[in-house]
């Protein structure tokens, strides 16, 4: 089947508090990453307050990221809710992308479970609940990606217990067993998808009440959220466990620091929500366009650092081998390279056209995408 590429029924307001979560993602990500390889030991002191303020911050980037994909992912995918799902070119474009991440990841690191993979089996995940919310059409789709996201947590009760060397499935192939309990498992499945289905849930909330999104009714109601999360369910899950999971042997509390990322996540999509509102009509620019080409930064930061497809990266001058004064210099030219290139990424396209058109109409050919 084949389908057109439909002049997509938009909804009227422009989330561009999600491009800047991304944008602040990506550049998280790249500082991140460069920070965490080139760093000497000696200097990664948790009693530091620099050290310490940047480990904590570091920790909720790729909540951002995943969570973020569900949210973005679910908006415009309502937005065709009523054409039949097959006639949805978001379905169809859907799962065109969750196979180009799982192609990515693997090339990148094929021996690995990254990030990648976890969103492209996210999305895959968000378009089958969603074909079965279409079949059933009785219980409210976010119910469907609650539950989801609820239960890919839990999972780490279970998962978290479980010694490092201990794989799951046992016995099972090792790309199997990365996706959820393996040698490799950097982003596994479970319990880093519960994000995506959060995000999903989120983002159909969104939808729904996407002229209100704006309302300081909804902000607060967003960051109060946010805060419960982040610091009261230590508290609860603490509680349940003392006086009611006491005798059972997986424990609550080791789901604290992934509701306590969502937490923080909402908090952070709160406050830019506010940024905002209070900026008014937000016009396309640099800083937004960095959030609208994270795959292409996250692909070209894993050859340039880590030597990905190449092994020649710059890992290999730097690791664990810097200063915190050396470093600073080293990584804003790193920041710079990508700021510049997505400055001049639409120029860079057009000249390469001749490679990357062909590989798109090809990849729209197999997924029944019809270019209009």
């Amino acid at each position: 089947m084949e389908i057109k590429n439909q002049t997509l029924n938009k909804p009227k307001t422009r989330l561009k508090f999600i491009d800047m979560a991304r944008s602040i993602a990506i550049l998280l990500m790249l500082e991140g990453h460069f920070v965490d390889d080139s760093l000497n030991p000696i200097y990664r002191d948790s009693s530091n307050l620099i050290y310490s303020t940047w480990f904590f911050i570091r920790g909720f980037t790729s909540p951002i990221f995943l969570t973020v994909t569900g949210i973005v992912f679910v908006y415009l995918l309502l937005g065709n809710n009523h054409l039949k799902y097959f006639n949805n070119i978001r379905v169809h474009k859907g799962y065109k992308r969750a196979v180009e991440l799982l192609f990515w990841g693997y090339l990148l690191q094929y021996y690995a479970f990254h990030v990648l993979q976890c969103i492209g089996v996210g999305i895959i995940t968000i378009l089958l609940l969603y074909g079965l919310y279409r079949l059933v059409k009785v219980i409210p789709l976010w119910i469907y990606f609650f539950l989801m996201g609820t239960l890919i947590f839990s999972t780490y009760m279970y998962f978290g217990a479980m010694p490092k060397d201990q794989y799951w499935p046992t016995n099972a192939p090792a790309f199997i067993q990365n996706m959820f309990h393996g040698k490799y498992s950097i982003f596994p499945i479970l319990p880093r998808m519960g994000y995506t289905m959060y995000g999903a849930m989120f983002g159909t909330i969104l939808f729904h009440y996407k002229e209100h999104v704006k309302t300081w009714k909804f902000i607060c109601t967003t960051i109060a959220i946010g805060t419960v999360l982040f610091f009261g369910f230590e508290e609860l899950f603490l509680y349940v466990d003392k006086n009611i999971l006491h005798n059972v042997k997986y424990h609550l509390y080791k789901l604290d620091w992934l509701y306590e990322a969502l937490g923080m996540v909402l908090i952070v999509l709160g406050v830019l929500i506010i940024i905002e509102k209070l900026r008014g009509d937000i016009k396309p620019n640099l800083f937004l366009k960095i959030g609208q080409n994270t795959l292409t930064i996250y692909i070209l930061h894993m050859v340039l650092l880590y030597g990905s497809l190449t092994g020649l990266g710059l890992n290999k001058l730097f690791h664990h081998n810097l200063t915190p004064w050396q470093l600073i210099p080293v990584v804003s030219m790193f920041l710079l390279f990508f700021v510049i290139l997505i400055k001049y990424i639409d120029y860079i396209r057009t000249k390469l056209s001749f490679i990357l058109l062909p590989i798109r109409k090809i990849a729209n050919m197999i997924f029944g995408i019809k270019e209009a």
